[in-house]
Order: C-alpha cells, then sequence, then structure tokens
C-alpha cells in the first residue's frame, strides 16, 4: 500500500466525498454521478485514481461498474493514520 497515493487521491473533493458515500456500502456508477455536476468521463477519472491508489474496488455487472471501498486497504491507512501522534516529542537539546 502506497500511503502518499491514498493522500494523494483523497486530496480531492470530489474523491473525498465518493469515499464518504461508499461508507455506506458498494454504489452504481450511475448513482455516484448523480450526487455530482460533472460528466460520466470526470467520474471515471476519479474512480480511476481510486481505484490504483487502492482505496476502492470495482466489478462489472453488464454496461455499469459497481463500487466498494477495500476493507483491506482502508484497515491498514487507518492503522497508520492512528499510528500518528500530534504530541510534542521529548526536548531534542537543540538551543
Amino acid at each position: 500500500m502506497d500511503v502518499a497515493l491514498i493522500c494523494k487521491a483523497l486530496g480531492d473533493a470530489n474523491r473525498l466525498k465518493i469515499v464518504k458515500m461508499l461508507s455506506d456500502g458498494e454504489k452504481c456508477g450511475c448513482k455516484l454521478l448523480e450526487a455530482f455536476e460533472i460528466t460520466q468521463p470526470t467520474l471515471s477519472h476519479h474512480m480511476k485514481i481510486l481505484c490504483e491508489c487502492g482505496l476502492v474496488e470495482t466489478r462489472r455487472e453488464g454496461r455499469w461498474s459497481h463500487y466498494s471501498l477495500s476493507g483491506e486497504t482502508l484497515s491498514v491507512f487507518q492503522a497508520f493514520i492512528g499510528g500518528l501522534n500530534g504530541t510534542r516529542g521529548g526536548d531534542c537539546g537543540c538551543r
């Protein structure tokens, strides 16, 4: 898993909204498209980026694509984020 790729993918407001939408289950591309004022090729571009970083999985059903979050990638990314510590460390000795 490439954490930098995931962070880059989530750096776009539309992709962040897509991930939030997928957090409650699989969605057809047509349902995702309804939530945005973008074209189908633009949605496809966003989905390609989310799939390439591993956050989203796709399955084809006829002519439609159905998208869902990758539980495995999400768990690893959550562990990475959870391991970050925002507290100040000890004295580094610089003066």
